[in-house]
């Protein structure tokens, strides 16, 4: 699907208000169970495939290799990975089981949030949120016995989606910084997105090898944190990522 038909087709979606709800479960006694899991266009972030490669314990080359597609968003250059889907007859994920889903834990957050889509832009206090209700011909979570009222940020919370949008808004803000100055990155910089940002074991060593905890101010602290915990890597290479860009980063600067 490409980005034109993507966005008709969110913009067909009814919009869930703030406040507003909507009825729905998913047991795996429903006759739909795992129909959504088929024929999927599953965008992974960078968050995405932190959890799901370090779910696996597979190194992050191994993982991209064998279970993504590489792509770029067109306005901006970064680099999107997609998940493979199985090539059976019913090109379905990779990951499920028909007990479910075999990494739910560590599930993708586009997985989390539905029967529900969201939209983000930039605001003047951060990122405006917009939340679409996905109602899908196959699915009988609105209609199922013990199916209850939620409002999105209840389905959120419930889900677990919310850490999944905190790492995801930062990747989607400095995509559309990048759109924004008109200049989309180069193969080259969006190779070095792609290692910075999905390949943090990779970026790891390069962040030794280059020495680049000595080109910035740095505590000591978020030094360790970098080399040991995945999602203050992360949060590193998002800065490091808009400072090599830009030059400026909001969480980093130059020593």
């Amino acid at each position: 699907m490409d980005a034109q038909r993507a966005q008709d087709y969110v913009d067909s979606l009814p919009v869930l208000e703030e406040g507003q709800t909507f009825c729905f479960e998913c047991t795996p006694d429903a006759a739909c169970f795992n129909r959504c899991c088929r024929q999927l266009t599953l965008p992974l972030t960078p968050y995405d495939v932190l959890r799901m490669r370090r779910r696996l314990g597979m190194p992050s080359g191994q993982f991209l290799n064998q279970m993504a597609k590489l792509k770029s968003f067109p306005d901006s250059g970064l680099p999107i990975a997609m998940l493979k889907m199985r090539p059976d007859l019913d090109e379905s994920c990779p990951f499920v089981t028909p007990a479910g889903c075999e990494i739910y834990d560590d599930r993708p957050g586009a997985c989390r949030c539905y029967p529900l889509g969201r939209g983000t832009s930039p605001s003047p206090n951060g990122i405006a949120e917009r939340h679409y209700l996905v109602q899908e011909a196959h699915c009988q979570g609105f209609s199922a016995k013990g199916a209850r009222d939620w409002t999105a940020q209840e389905w959120f919370e419930h889900e677990g989606v919310l850490p999944y949008n905190q790492a995801n808004d930062r990747y989607m803000r400095l995509s559309a910084m990048v759109a924004a100055s008109g200049r989309p990155l180069d193969q080259k910089l969006s190779n070095m997105c792609m290692l910075c940002c999905y390949q943090l074991d990779k970026f790891r060593e390069l962040v030794v090898r280059m020495k680049i905890f000595s080109r910035v101010n740095i505590s000591e602290e978020r030094r360790q944190a970098v080399m040991e915990q995945d999602e203050a890597c992360l949060d590193f290479a998002l800065d490091w990522m808009e400072l090599v860009i830009f030059g400026r980063s909001e969480g980093l600067e130059k020593a």
